[in-house]
């Protein structure tokens, strides 16, 4: 018999303060998301869990404490128009379309956006959310700029082109790799076009590939 979901997301509540996650409109997102509806079917019992899972396409879906760290880094609030890049599952967007007024999502994996609408579409919560199937290292140009924009994979530096389509006074949050060690770095963008730099934690992340995969 499977734990009651109700106290499985209060545990990652916990995990979140544990962690120094204590936004509260963060922690409520990330508890009322339901995680099980976007892990695959035999990984369902450790949807709650603090663990990376395995997704179509070779993909990984972040641990959720890691997810909570980011966007509290993130600052989303409720005027907020947000980019992420990477859907993966759709995990970060729908917590997202809880803080912001508008999220565009960006994969390159056809199979990934396709289930990532769905299942947005079946919570009830795809009103705030557009997904495209692109190369998320060119973003989303046309709806630019961006209040917020959030990497859910790891680069060498953040993208000229991405920095381009923050708005001055905006923030992006990216996994960045750095002499060998993986940083989650955040950025906001001055006045004059450059950045103040401040490390958020330590972690690795696989590397956002550029371009559109062919097959999946």
């Amino acid at each position: 018999m499977s734990e009651d979901p109700r106290f499985q997301a209060a545990r990652l509540v916990l995990a979140l303060r544990q962690s120094g996650v204590t936004d509260h409109r963060l922690t409520e997102a990330l508890e009322k998301t339901p995680r099980d509806a976007f892990v695959p079917r035999p990984f369902a019992d450790h949807a709650w869990e603090n663990v990376e899972l395995p997704i179509d396409c070779g993909q990984t879906m972040t641990r959720p404490v890691t997810v909570g760290v980011m966007l509290q880094a993130l600052g989303a609030q409720r005027e907020h128009t947000v980019l992420e890049i990477g859907s993966g599952s759709g995990y970060g967007a729908a917590v997202l379309s809880k803080l912001a007024r508008r999220v565009y999502s960006i994969d390159r994996y056809r199979t990934l956006v396709d289930r990532a609408r769905s299942t947005l579409d079946l919570l009830g919560v795809s009103s705030r959310v557009e997904f495209r199937l692109a190369d998320g290292l060119e973003g989303w140009p046309e709806a630019a700029p961006f209040d917020r924009i959030v990497l859910m994979g790891a680069v060498r530096a953040l993208p000229e082109e991405i920095g381009r389509q923050l708005a001055v006074g905006g923030v992006a949050v990216a996994p960045v790799e750095r002499d060998g060690e993986g940083l989650i770095l955040r950025f906001e963008k001055l006045a004059d076009g450059g950045f103040a730099e401040a490390l958020v934690e330590k972690a690795r992340f696989g590397p956002l590939q550029p371009g559109v995969a062919r097959e999946l």
